[in-house]
């Protein structure tokens, strides 16, 4: 258990403003944003589709960059930061998508290990024996070499996940990642992922319509119209 002393500021945005196009048709996404995530904090943001939550997950992940305002990431200012920042930060963050993103032509592990291969401090012997153990912890131990044709939606997004967490980054970000589930799926992947990451001890955002899984937050917050609402 995290004391309050050693809690770390993992994001911290103070009046974030996010703009699409350009000339007559730029329009602001984000409006005055301003928003702290914790170390080890499981936090929900939901709002209506076109408020600007996927827009704002990608900012925090450094997936693209943020126009104005201010965005720190690690202490890292991402606004006006260049491209070797953007990477740098991206190594310490695990990316869950509703689509799961799976490469077809790999096997689970084969998709696990790719997350591993960009850390060059793991032997190929550790980033195999790792990327089979985080299987297990999702439950997939005797699903290591299937390839996700052969996988239910429920087992492919328990592959990502653990693709996700198998680094232990310092953050997860989640965007949609039960849409495409039932309700005991999708209440068991939102699970998996809040025990193994408060097991690393890394903050998860998830950007979500779904109220099923709305319990295994710590905080909920709300977009809207660019918005947030807290």
């Amino acid at each position: 258990m995290l004391t309050q002393t050693a809690v770390k500021t993992v994001v911290s945005i103070q009046n974030l403003d996010h703009f699409f196009g350009s000339g007559n048709l730029k329009k602001q996404i984000l409006f005055n944003v301003s928003l702290t995530l914790k170390q080890g904090e499981v936090v929900i943001l939901k709002g209506p589709s076109g408020s600007g939550k996927t827009t704002l997950l990608t900012l925090m992940g450094g997936l693209r960059s943020p126009h104005s305002g201010s965005l720190k990431v690690f202490d890292q200012e991402l606004v006006g930061s260049g491209k070797n920042r953007l990477v740098k930060i991206r190594r310490n963050i695990g990316y869950i998508f509703q689509a799961h993103n799976l490469l077809n032509s790999l096997t689970a592990k084969q998709n696990v290990q790719l997350s591993l291969e960009l850390h060059p401090e793991f032997s190929p012997k550790e980033i195999q024996q790792k990327s089979i153990e985080i299987l297990e912890s999702v439950g997939l131990g005797d699903h290591v070499n299937y390839y996700p044709h052969n996988l239910s939606g429920g087992q492919k997004q328990r592959v990502a996940i653990a693709r996700a967490l198998v680094s232990h980054p310092k953050m997860v970000l989640a965007d949609e990642p039960t849409a495409a589930l039932d309700s005991k799926s999708g209440h068991a992947v939102v699970d998996i992922m809040h025990q193994l990451a408060k097991k690393q001890g890394c903050t998860i955002l998830i950007v979500t319509h779904d109220n099923r899984i709305l319990d295994v937050a710590d905080r909920i917050l709300e977009l809207e119209d660019g918005i947030l609402i807290k």
